[in-house]
């Protein structure tokens, strides 16, 4: 009898090892959010034969694992092309895909400050263009995102000492910067304030003592949010204003 289940089990894992065997990856102009995936994600559950599926938002991809005893790759481009919005095209590793977004750095204070951050990520594989704006602190940037990534580009941001967070020309959102202990600029920190109503994007550096934040103003204020930010135990205290010394160097 133990035979015979043991038998019974390897079957069944053998069957399961067999299904979703090989692979499509196919671009997906209209998937731009979390919801647009799952939608694509539950259209394509649909089709027999189709196993797991990962997606990148920033090149608008997914990876689909599939049976191919069971379905075929004409039949899943065929369920996308049903769905009106989310029609899929090929995708090559080799295809250029131009993303662009704008960042809040609120710490980029001079033209030397944005010459160094231009000069640093200009060396970095897959930037297309910088485009700065001081009056704003902001930064635009164009990027190839089949070389490189939005969180890559923060991380090197990050790295020479600034605190970029997400920037939108929209009335209906503002930034926060704040001074904390460099012990406290954790992902820790990062996840609980990003947790908080209003909160859209959160970043803080080691470096320089500093948090950022992009938030709603119409979900919360500036004194609410640092509020809540201290009632989490994070020591922010709002920097006062710089003096640019730079041109001195």
């Amino acid at each position: 009898m133990k035979k015979l289940i043991l038998s019974l089990l390897l079957a069944a894992m053998c069957s399961g090892a067999a299904q979703a065997s090989d692979t499509l990856t196919v671009r997906i102009k209209g998937m731009r959010c979390e919801e647009c995936a799952h939608k694509v994600k539950t259209a394509l559950r649909k089709i027999d034969g189709v196993g797991g599926i990962q997606f990148n938002l920033e090149r608008r991809t997914a990876t689909i694992a599939y049976d191919p005893a069971k379905t075929c790759t004409d039949t899943i481009n065929a369920r996308l092309a049903a769905t009106g919005r989310y029609k899929a095209s090929a995708y090559s590793p080799t295809d250029v895909i131009r993303r662009g977004y704008g960042q809040r750095i609120d710490d980029m204070h001079c033209k030397k400050c944005s010459d160094r951050i231009m000069e640093r990520l200009g060396k970095m594989e897959g930037i297309d263009s910088l485009a700065p704006h001081l009056d704003k602190h902001y930064m635009f940037i164009r990027y190839d995102a089949n070389r490189t990534c939005k969180a890559d580009i923060r991380a090197l941001l990050n790295k020479i000492g600034y605190t970029p967070v997400n920037y939108y020309t929209s009335d209906k959102i503002a930034w926060a910067y704040y001074n904390i202990p460099a012990e406290q600029a954790t992902q820790e920190t990062l996840d609980g304030i990003l947790a908080l109503d209003g909160v859209e994007d959160v970043n803080a550096n080691a470096k320089r003592k500093s948090l950022a934040v992009t938030y709603f103003k119409e979900e919360v204020s500036a004194e609410k949010l640092l509020e809540e930010i201290q009632k989490m135990g994070i020591n922010a205290v709002v920097p006062k204003p710089h003096e640019c010394d730079e041109e001195k160097k």
